[in-house]
């Protein structure tokens, strides 16, 4: 089973990187793929270039196994369309179980996504659930989606798409907005990010205006 988490990681932080993790080990597959987005369709352009921000997620991830970089987002032009990059795995991948990782406010607002109907059946959706929040995906939505809502994980492997699981996973008070403020004003943004993205971002003054 292929495990997608997409992002523009503007910079890279804990609250991608920990919850991706923890994918990882509930979803029981091998690795999770960080997918970096090079133009993102519904939110202004990262601050920082499609090569600088590919540096800090490789740094970020060089230690963990579990997490891996796909960067066919980063070399395709146009706008960075989830659907585009769905067809593209599933190409290559045949009938391969795929999943798409997104937080739960991402997916409330799927239905503005680019050709959003044709997501479910490229893909599983994995919702990640703050703990405390709602307890699953509300059942109108998964009907909207013609998604099947399941409770194992192993039922995602059992077909390659169509199904809405809800994983809890640690939330981190943590934004790369945040993170840019903080450097922008001079300030630190330590142990907000792993040690050597920032010293990477402190080498080169990334951020800092």
């Amino acid at each position: 089973m292929i495990c997608i988490l997409g992002g523009t990681f503007d910079p890279v932080h804990f609250g991608h990187l920990r919850p991706a993790l923890e994918v990882q080990q509930a979803l029981g597959v091998p690795v999770v793929h960080l997918l970096p987005c090079r133009t993102p369709p519904h939110r202004p352009a990262p601050r920082a270039g499609a090569a600088q921000r590919l540096e800090l997620l490789q740094l970020a991830v060089a230690d963990e196994p579990a997490l891996e970089i796909d960067t066919r987002e980063l070399q395709r032009e146009g706008p960075s369309y989830m659907v585009d990059t769905l067809e593209s795995i599933r190409a290559e991948q045949g009938e391969t179980p795929l999943c798409l990782v997104l937080g739960a406010d991402a997916l409330l607002g799927l239905e503005s996504w680019h050709r959003w109907q044709d997501i479910p059946a490229l893909c599983h959706l994995v919702v990640m659930q703050r703990p405390g929040a709602r307890a699953s995906t509300p059942r109108a939505l998964v009907d909207r989606l013609n998604s099947t809502h399941v409770t194992d994980s192993r039922a995602l492997h059992e077909r390659s798409a169509g199904c809405v699981i809800d994983i809890p996973v640690t939330q981190l008070s943590v934004s790369s907005t945040q993170i840019r403020d903080l450097l922008a004003a001079g300030k630190s943004p330590r142990y907000l990010l792993p040690d050597p993205v920032l010293e990477r971002i402190t080498q080169e003054k990334w951020y800092a205006d």
